[in-house]
């Protein structure tokens, strides 16, 4: 399916990958003298149209923060409401995804305190989708940063130990190998809501070279024209990874 023109974007420099933090449920529904929980919930409506915007963009990567290892230290009834949310989420919606061609993945620990039961219905999920090329969207659930670079790490001291290879030997693209999802190209945009200015943890590795959008819109009120502004914005920057560009003095 082909990709919509939408006003003011470059349909042949739409980022290849988006990741977002969606932050601020809490403040939405303290706001409105609600329980933080019914901020999460209304959060779904933010996640799936933000996703319908995305898919009408022709984005191929999208990467969402759905849970943090620092989450664990929230209310326990948050916690819990969190983790029922997320698997009645998938049980809800990896229909609807597997339908419009996105593939569905997770990165993060599976181990823990994750029940059993949620494990096994994103096992189901990556599954199901697993064919699926129109758009990767990956959950980072029980995930961070550091988390991730440390099991990299450990996973390759256990290739040294069993001699498979040498220390010398390891450099960028091997860290890269190791990471949760090797095969998914780093983010061009990465989008947070709620005002904050923080990277809280989320793909420390990946964004070392991500331009970063940030706005004062709360995660439940974010629409995909929210997305479609963050895109306009990225286009309108110049990428130097780096380098010199063309306007900086020798």
């Amino acid at each position: 399916m082909a990709p919509q023109k939408i006003s003011g974007i470059d349909p042949s420099r739409v980022p290849r990958h988006v990741a977002i933090v969606m932050d601020g449920n809490g403040r939405w529904a303290q706001r409105r003298g609600l329980k933080r929980t019914e901020g999460h919930a209304a959060g779904e409506e933010a996640l799936f149209d933000a996703v319908e915007g995305a898919l009408e963009m022709g984005l191929r990567w999208m990467t969402v923060y759905a849970f943090s290892t620092e989450n664990w230290r929230r209310p326990l009834d948050e916690v819990r409401f969190l983790m029922r949310f997320n698997e009645s989420l998938l049980l809800r919606r990896r229909d609807d995804l597997n339908e419009r061609g996105v593939r569905v993945r997770f990165i993060g620990r599976r181990t823990g305190r994750v029940p059993k039961r949620v494990v096994k219905h994103i096992e189901d999920t990556e599954a199901l989708t697993a064919n699926n090329r129109r758009m990767t969207l990956t959950f980072a659930f029980n995930y961070g940063g550091r988390a991730e670079l440390a099991d990299a790490v450990r996973a390759i001291a256990r290739e040294v130990d069993a001699g498979r290879l040498r220390p010398d030997k390891i450099d960028e693209k091997t860290i890269g190998r190791h990471l949760y999802a090797p095969d998914m190209p780093d983010p061009d945009l990465v989008v947070r809501t709620s005002g904050e200015f923080r990277v809280s943890n989320y793909l420390l590795w990946e964004t070392a070279y991500s331009e970063f959008v940030f706005t004062d819109v709360l995660w439940p009120d974010f629409r995909r024209d929210n997305l479609w502004d963050a895109v306009r914005e990225y286009q309108q920057r110049e990428r130097r990874f780096g380098t010199v560009g063309e306007g900086d003095a020798l």
